[in-house]
């Protein structure tokens, strides 16, 4: 029975998450499998990754073959490497503990690529926010500069019609008191 390491798509329409399967290669894409192996969230960023790392490695001792996607996530968290290594001790070019250290040491290095990445990813999105805060500040004063102008010019508009307004009012009491 020829097996394969895949995908299997799951989540709604627009939102995919996956589950990473070893499954008979004649079955459906989202049908029988035979061991769950771990999961795959490419909503996330960096894409979430939880996968079983013994489970995936023994399936590719027993000749699982994965897809292109499901080696990608494989060589990304380790198991090709353990597996290629795993190749190594039982030709008998390393040794078990020499393979282990290889191994960790890799690992060691990947996760701080990965910290690094959200890291900056994090600083990306605070100066995006802040900057994003600065612009609508400057807006704001400009607004508020700009009613202040408008009130200005609206006071210096009627200003000259309050001043009429105000001479009438002194010529019309003027008069009457002329009249009187």
């Amino acid at each position: 029975m020829p097996v394969k390491i895949r995908l299997q798509r799951h989540g709604k329409k627009g939102k995919p998450f996956y589950w990473v399967v070893a499954a008979d290669a004649r079955s459906k894409r989202d049908g029988k499998f035979l061991e769950k192996l771990g999961t795959y969230n490419p909503n996330t960023n960096p894409a979430t990754i939880d996968l079983n790392l013994d489970s995936a490695v023994q399936w590719l001792h027993n000749g699982a073959q994965p897809t292109d996607t499901a080696r990608a996530i494989l060589s990304y968290k380790g198991a090709l490497l353990k597996h290629h290594l795993d190749g190594g001790v039982s030709k008998g070019a390393l040794t078990q503990e020499q393979a282990d250290e290889k191994f960790t040491k890799w690992l060691d290095e990947k996760s701080g690529k990965v910290d690094a990445k959200k890291d900056n990813l994090s600083t990306a999105k605070a100066d995006a926010k802040a900057k994003a805060f600065e612009a609508e500040k400057k807006v704001n004063e400009d607004r508020i500069a700009a009613a202040k102008q408008a009130e200005a010019d609206l006071a210096a508009a009627n200003a000259p019609v309050a001043e009429e307004a105000a001479e009438e009012t002194t010529t019309e009491e003027n008069t009457e008191e002329t009249q009187a």
